[in-house]
């Protein structure tokens, strides 16, 4: 007994401390590859196999685990320190900044809760219709905003709505009940004709003979008065038929009280909305570059690696992926409403308010209060949807393709881009104030509906800015910033020492299979390893190998770049495949079970989705059909 406890007591140490181990360990028992073959490549495979391993496992925080190349590329003599630390601020650390300083605005001043409340009240307050209300404002949300930041905005207004669900359930169930009694009555009709029969055996057998049997069965006037009197006689005797029909339901009682829903109904609504918005916000994530960070790492990585390739910019990608992301919530939608709520669309996703039962009136009426809180729409929020319709505006005219834009207006090409107009708009956002500069401003105190914070800094600073540097510093994502970084650093890395010629060669043998085979199975292998690890480390580990395997393969690295760039955000089984998903999980409202379930129906549907349009409209928007120019040049660069 001793020695099994003692051998246990091990094993929980040890599991306590396996991070610990691991970190220790995977450097250890990797370190004769370098050793043993002193070489750039095996150097370079030994920091990427690290690396890997470390944001697979999150044994270290992610950001920590992307500073690994900073210090090992210099001391194997891979990359100079300098040209590391070139590697860890590009192009799209200062895109995301700009964006970030706009989604601190959008989020200080409440504009994000006024557009989604508005957009569910037209949805109405039907569950199918309340579904696709919140999911339409999560994935415009999601456009421009983290998906996690879109997901803890929405899914409290999400709760306040099923709670007034959830406490007007027992007050609707009493109001249906009429409608239950039928069935009831039935039901007690059959357990009194049981009683009867059981009670017709009774008094045969205590019958003396069987004239009166006979007797009995020829007048059914005569065993009515028999079986009354028997019900009787067993009731002032306390005979076991009643005690037992009156035993029966007991159990199920307790059941009733604990159960944190009224109905089966009410809870499966509160799974279907909840994991609506999850999906959503993924689905939404799609439609931009800024969308999430993965866009921002499939980006970066690109341009990077083939400069010359003038093809992905706000504009393409966001042509490219809105017809994607429709089909996917409209078929997202279709399947959480038939795996949740049933297929009856009539009766959930009807707009007629004569047919609202009274929990629905009420759920409407709680949103309307809602959005009566916010009060008219305030100056901040005016100047925020200002900024924002113009950084829209402003990068789909920079470069649009089909006209000249708004940079041939300049004389010296390429020194603008995406992130010129992010940068720019944000830094407006700190010098512009918060309050009118005219003198109504007096009059418009009241109506700002921010936190109490900004509120009395206005009064004590009546030019406070729309944002501050503490609004900018508490959304602003560093650990992405440096895991992007990391990404970068490890690109560079492969590309400088020539282990992305060594795994080009190593994959040689799959040329026989056609592109879109090739494009299949990167998706549903980087869908299967996201859903155990983080979306950011999981594409950074897998855009350098699936780039030089296209350029083996001689087919347009976007005909796998994009697919497998936009099936990494399909990690929706589990609740750590990506932090909505966690977010969800922690209100109470799904199990696992759940989301594996609808995760891998949405996961299928995301899969085929992205199959499909990269084989249609992908094709002449991307060029996919030749080998183009600027990754032959590459391919050649690097056997040279």
């Amino acid at each position: 007994m001793w020695l099994k406890s003692d051998r246990m007591d091990v094993l929980g140490k040890v599991w306590t401390a396996r991070k610990l181990i691991l970190v220790v360990l995977i450097p250890l028992s990797l370190l004769p590859l370098p050793l043993i073959h002193p070489t750039s490549e095996a150097s370079c495979a030994y920091v990427l196999i690290v690396t890997a391993v470390y944001w697979v496992s999150e044994a270290v925080p992610l950001g920590a685990a992307a500073l690994v190349p900073a210090f090992l590329y210099p001391l194997f003599g891979v990359l100079k320190s300098s040209e590391v630390a070139a590697e860890y601020c590009k192009d799209t650390t200062l895109l995301l900044i700009g964006v970030i300083c706009l989604a601190a605005s959008i989020e200080k001043w409440n504009l994000h809760k006024r557009i989604a409340l508005r957009m569910v009240m037209i949805a109405g307050a039907k569950p199918g219709m309340l579904v696709l209300g919140f999911m339409c404002c999560t994935v415009f949300l999601s456009m421009w905003l983290s998906n996690t930041s879109t997901t803890a905005m929405v899914m409290p207004i999400a709760e306040a709505v099923l709670q007034q669900l959830i406490s007007t359930g027992v007050a609707d169930a009493q109001e249906d009940s009429d409608t239950a009694e039928a069935p009831d009555d039935d039901d007690s009709d059959k357990e009194e004709n049981l009683d009867k029969n059981q009670l017709e055996l009774l008094y045969c057998r205590e019958s003396c003979g069987k004239q009166e049997l006979c007797t009995l069965s020829e007048e059914p006037n005569g065993l009515a008065d028999k079986l009354s009197e028997g019900q009787n006689g067993l009731k002032q005797s306390n005979g076991h038929l009643p005690q037992t029909t009156v035993d029966i339901p007991e159990p199920q009682k307790p059941a009733e009280k604990t159960s944190r829903y009224p109905t089966k109904r009410d809870h499966m609504i509160c799974k279907c909305l909840s994991l609506s918005i999850t999906y959503a916000a993924t689905i939404g994530g799609l439609i931009t570059i800024t969308g999430t960070s993965t866009n921002l790492i499939f980006a970066e990585q690109f341009n990077s690696r083939y400069p010359e390739a003038k093809v992905i910019n706000f504009g393409t990608w966001f042509i490219f992926s809105l017809p994607i992301s429709i089909i996917m919530l409209v078929l997202t939608w279709v399947w959480l409403h038939c795996l949740f709520l049933g297929c009856n669309f009539r009766e959930t996703c009807s707009l007629s308010k004569k047919r609202r039962t009274r929990r629905e009136a009420l759920s409407e009426r709680r949103i309307h209060e809602e959005y009566v809180k916010l009060g008219p729409i305030s100056y901040p929020e005016v100047v925020t949807g200002i900024f924002f319709i113009l950084m829209t505006l402003l990068w789909f005219t920079r470069e649009p393709g089909f006209v000249p834009g708004w940079t041939s207006l300049f004389e010296k090409k390429g020194y603008r881009s995406d992130a010129t107009v992010s940068v720019l708009l944000g830094f407006l956002l700190f010098l512009i104030p918060a309050r009118k500069p005219w003198p109504s401003a007096s009059a418009d105190k009241g109506k700002f509906r921010a936190d109490e914070s900004s509120v009395k800094q206005q009064d004590s600073d009546p030019l406070a800015p729309m944002i501050t540097w503490k609004d900018f510093q508490r959304l602003m994502p560093w650990e992405i910033v440096i895991l992007v970084g990391g990404g970068y650093a490890l690109a560079a890395g492969c590309k400088v020492s020539g282990l992305s010629v060594w795994i080009g060669r190593q994959l040689e043998p799959m040329s026989g299979l056609p592109p879109w085979a090739v494009t299949l199975l990167a998706c549903l292998l980087v869908s299967t390893v996201t859903e155990f690890a983080s979306n950011p480390a999981t594409l950074t580990v897998f855009l350098p190998i699936l780039s030089t395997l296209s350029e083996t393969l001689r087919i347009n690295p976007l005909h796998t770049l994009i697919p497998s760039t936009m099936c990494v955000s399909f990690g929706v089984m589990l609740p750590v495949g990506n932090p909505p998903n966690a977010i969800v999980f922690s209100y109470g409202h799904v199990q696992i079970s759940d989301m594996v379930k609808a995760g891998f129906g949405v996961n299928l549907i995301g899969i085929l989705v992205v199959m499909l349009a990269i084989m249609t409209w992908g094709v002449p928007l991307f060029q996919l059909t030749e080998f183009p120019d600027w990754a032959i040049s590459r391919n050649v660069t690097d056997g040279l």
